[in-house]
């Protein structure tokens, strides 16, 4: 026996209203109950006496009836099946707003009870003489099509959107557009899908093989493209927005085609919405790489700046996407707005986010026309209280005068200035700029390297101090107290970080090869620190390369720590010429806006940007790592991979010589398949330094032991040190002394290693 509802509180009042004789009082009722609703209130219960008013001819009760039903049908499915009859009903009134209510109502319930009984009337509306019944019928076809595929290639429904393409509105064909590019993309991602995906309740969740749509459901021709081209003036905002996403997709066939394409968007550029201007963009941008006319080129770039400009002046939300999408633009074709450069000049009530992107452009907009009225702008900048905002406007100076030659010694001038404000902010990152200009144009402004030297006390940034002591090494020998300096941050060498190590570490054995008289002791102080009482391997393995370097063939060492580094430039694009293609196909979205493909944000298979970017360098990855166990495998067949030093001919080596031409050089799949066998790191580098080839030869007959300790951990000696213990004397005077230290513990070295 049934429970009978309550017979008192609010919801059994509203059931006695919906049931009333009187007509005010069941909208007044329903009205009720849509604010009820509205606050969150749970009204399922009263479904039945909702659907009971349904039938009626006040307009305005049938909405608030209809939306009650698209809250509630997933809640109360069985009871849905009630309101079929009177949807069916509606979808034939001679009201057009009642038959497009009732068809678009019955495709958002989402249920499969009523799918069946939408097909009849949504087969009519799609023919339907009213023009809004029919472009309200073609956005219902995709809401089916996500429910049900195999419903809409049983009744056609996706021929009658073709069709209602050439349609004579403008606002049937953009939503019949809008309808095919989401079924397109709809049957993609079911192509996609394996046959033997289920759900959680162990249904398929795809379709027959024999109900399947075609993947291929959206393909634009010659005649198709003119009827969108036509309609394209005629259409409201949003029409016209799926319109251009549409043509962005199309491939034209050839250049004249391009052209008439170009032509005919370009009148949008003048619309008011944004949203219209760049998609308009985005399509232009698509199909100029086919114009070949010079003139229709120069009138395209010459009308794509205004609407760009005026953008500029939207609310700083729009403002800022669409400098994120300028970014982008500049990046392919920089002469679009080459003569634009005031109207990016940052304002006082500019957000951050805003005069961040800002910079960038003009950074970007930079010439010798310009460069001077640039220079005097971030000359302002400097002085504003955002300090991250100072800190960007200082960086953009040293990336002019990377970029511009011409004006480099500007900016220079620009940047000394600055460091006699003495601001400590301001004075490190001119430092670190000063630094990129050095590597740019190298022995160009040394003049300028005792005032920067003079403001030593003023950094306490790990990245100013590590620029500072970068210039002191590389310009040591034009420094007289260069070794004062550097040592000024050696005595503070446990405490700097990694980064300010490295460079200390760099810098002096610079100053020790341009210096080697007045530098000994500064460097031996840095290779025992480095090396006794430093946590960073990378700081130690450096010193110890260093330091074998020095001891074993100086002249070596000053070929690799001296030589000519290429000088280093601005990078043209902040993406790979691939992705920036594949983003200027999707300006306008979400895409351009993060600089990042859509794949790394959206869909189901979304991946993060780590993941892209790990996708993208596997295959280097992988040919780095055959490499890299051809190069072990040749190491364990030729010689000792610790022995550098040149080692005299052995019967082992000469035997190595004689071996087939597929030993030598030639590694086989088996043997790199023999080194990577193992799971456990640790095994690994066992099985590497086990092998017969990296253990201490036996001593043959004929060959004296001193000769044996020179050629098998002599190179160790070598370096000058023991690896426990570093030596008292400096590197290149010690290697004799401790060539017979090496040669005693040859064997306790090498297990000390590991």
């Amino acid at each position: 026996m049934s429970v009978a509802p309550p017979r008192k509180g609010e919801n059994y009042e509203l059931r006695q209203q919906l049931n009333s004789e009187y007509r005010e009082k069941r909208a007044d009722a329903i009205k009720r109950v849509i604010a009820n609703h509205t606050i969150g209130k749970d009204c399922s219960g009263l479904f039945p006496d909702v659907v009971k008013n349904m039938q009626t001819d006040d307009l305005e009760q049938k909405k608030l009836v209809y939306l009650y039903l698209m809250n509630y049908a997933k809640t109360q499915p069985e009871l849905v099946i009630l309101a079929v009859n009177t949807f069916v009903k509606d979808t034939a009134d001679p009201n057009p707003l009642v038959r497009a209510l009732a068809i678009r109502t019955m495709s958002v319930l989402r249920t499969e009870k009523t799918l069946d009984y939408l097909a009849s009337p949504l087969s009519k509306c799609l023919r339907d003489e009213n023009p809004y019944v029919r472009k309200t019928a073609a956005l219902c076809v995709a809401k089916v099509f996500d429910l049900k595929p195999e419903l809409c290639v049983e009744y056609g429904f996706i021929d009658t959107l073709r069709d209602l393409v050439g349609d004579g509105n403008p606002m049937v064909v953009a939503n019949a557009i809008t309808a095919l590019s989401d079924i397109h993309e709809a049957s993609l991602r079911i192509s996609e899908t394996p046959e033997s995906a289920v759900d959680e309740d162990g249904n398929p969740t795809t379709p027959p093989t024999s109900a399947k749509p075609n993947a291929h459901l959206f393909l634009i021709d010659p005649p198709t493209l003119s009827k969108l081209l036509v309609a394209l003036n005629e259409c409201s905002e949003w029409g016209r927005i799926a319109i251009l996403n549409t043509l962005a997709t199309y491939k034209a066939v050839d250049t004249e085609e391009s052209e008439q394409i170009c032509e005919r968007v370009m009148p949008q550029f003048q619309h008011n919405n944004a949203a219209v201007v760049l998609g308009a963009v985005k399509v232009i941008m698509v199909h100029i790489k086919g114009v070949q006319r010079e003139d229709l080129l120069k009138i395209i770039t010459r009308k794509m700046a205004p609407p760009l400009v005026t953008l500029i002046s939207s609310p700083p939300e729009v403002q800022w996407v669409a400098l994120r999408n300028i970014n982008l633009l500049l990046q392919k074709r920089p002469d679009i707005l080459a003569n634009e450069m005031r109207v990016f000049f940052c304002k006082y009530n500019d957000p951050p986010y805003v005069k961040v992107e800002k910079l960038d452009i003009m950074v970007r907009l930079a010439s010798d026309k310009n460069v001077d009225t640039l220079l005097g702008e971030l000359k302002e900048y400097a002085s504003e209280v955002d300090v991250d905002f100072v800190r960007k406007a200082v960086r953009a100076m040293g990336q002019v005068a990377i970029k511009i030659e011409s004006a480099a010694e500007r900016c220079v001038g620009v940047l000394m200035e600055l460091i006699e404000t003495r601001v400590s902010y301001v004075v490190q990152e001119a430092v670190i700029v000063i630094k990129d200009i050095f590597r740019k144009y190298p022995h160009s402004y040394e003049a300028v390297i005792p005032t920067l030297c003079a403001n030593l006390e003023e950094l306490d940034e790990p990245e100013a101090k590590a620029s500072l002591i970068w210039i002191i090494g590389e310009y040591a020998e034009k420094i007289e107290n260069a070794d004062e300096l550097l040592g000024h941050f050696l005595d503070a060498f446990k405490e700097e970080s990694y980064q300010v190590q490295l460079q200390t570490l760099t810098a002096i054995v610079k100053l020790f090869l341009k210096k080697p008289d007045s530098a000994q002791g500064i460097v031996q102080k840095v290779l025992q620190a480095a090396t006794k009482d430093c946590d960073s391997p990378d700081v130690r393995d450096r010193a110890y390369i260093y330091w074998r370097l020095l001891s074993s063939d100086p002249a070596a060492a000053k070929s690799v720590v001296l030589s000519v580094r290429p000088p280093i430039s601005l990078p043209q694009t902040t993406v790979s010429p691939a992705i920036l293609e594949e983003l200027l196909g999707e300006i306008s979205s979400l895409a351009s806006v993060y600089h990042k493909p859509a794949a790394t944000f959206i869909g189901k298979g979304r991946l993060g940007a780590e993941e892209m970017a790990k996708r993208a360098t596997d295959v280097e990855e992988e040919v780095s790592r055959e490499k890299a166990l051809q190069t072990v495998m040749a190491g364990q067949q030729a010689e000792n991979l610790l022995d550098f030093d040149d080692e005299p001919s052995t019967p082992a080596a000469s035997a190595s010589t004689s071996r087939p031409a597929t030993d030598r050089g030639l590694i086989s799949t088996q043997q790199i398949a023999s080194v990577t066998k193992s799971t456990n790191p640790l095994d690994e580098l066992m099985d590497l330094f086990s092998t017969a080839s990296m253990a201490v030869p036996s001593q043959p007959a004929g060959v004296p032991a001193a000769a044996m300790g020179s050629g098998g951990m002599g190179g160790m000696g070598g370096m000058g040190m023991d690896l426990m213990s570093p030596p008292s004397a400096s590197p290149v005077a010690g290697q004799s002394a401790q060539q017979g230290q090496g040669q005693k513990k040859a064997d306790d070295d090498l297990l000390g290693l590991f």
